[in-house]
């Protein structure tokens, strides 16, 4: 994923630190020249090892911030597999997108159907009515990272009439 996110000319922005998966997407969108910048609050410098061959770290104070920056610098969203927080990270930009915050695209990579049982539940909140089904658009899903930039690419807002606006809430 990290190569072809780097051939399209698009920059990586997530959580700043050196291991996991995203520690080693960053590691390969680094070696195939791409830029990547790691947005990481102060405390979690002792708990997440910062990686230290970014192209730009950005030190927060807080969770909350992290996100924000991480959103204002943001043009698109992936949600790669992951724990409550990577969970929680999705369900808050889609929830935003939902209110017509934003219109950036948000792509699950499914990878092994990780995501399956997330995207199975939205269908069925679809079906029970606590979900309307323009929203359930807001989130796509590839199931293989050489096709994240595609499905990026193609992404189309909802209907205006979809959303709830921020005037609504």
């Amino acid at each position: 994923m990290a190569g072809e996110l780097v051939r399209a000319g698009l920059g990586l922005v997530y959580g700043g630190n050196a291991s996991g998966l995203m520690g080693a997407v960053a590691d390969a969108a680094i070696g195939a020249g791409g830029s990547v910048t790691g947005v990481l609050p102060t405390a979690l410098f002792t708990v997440e090892m910062p990686h230290r061959g970014l192209t730009r770290l950005v030190e927060v104070a807080s969770m909350h911030e992290r996100k924000q920056q991480m959103y204002e610098l943001s043009d698109a969203f992936v949600g790669l597999p992951g724990g409550l927080g990577t969970l929680e990270e999705v369900a808050e930009i889609a929830t935003w997108s939902q209110l017509g915050l934003h219109h950036k695209p948000i792509v699950l990579l499914d990878l092994d159907g990780f995501w399956s049982p997330l995207l199975e539940w939205l269908d069925h909140a679809v079906a029970q009515g606590f979900i309307k089904a323009a929203n359930r658009s807001i989130i796509t899903s590839v199931a293989r990272p050489a096709d994240v930039v595609a499905a990026l690419r193609a992404y189309r807002r909802p209907s205006a009439g979809a959303v709830i606006s921020a005037e609504q809430t």
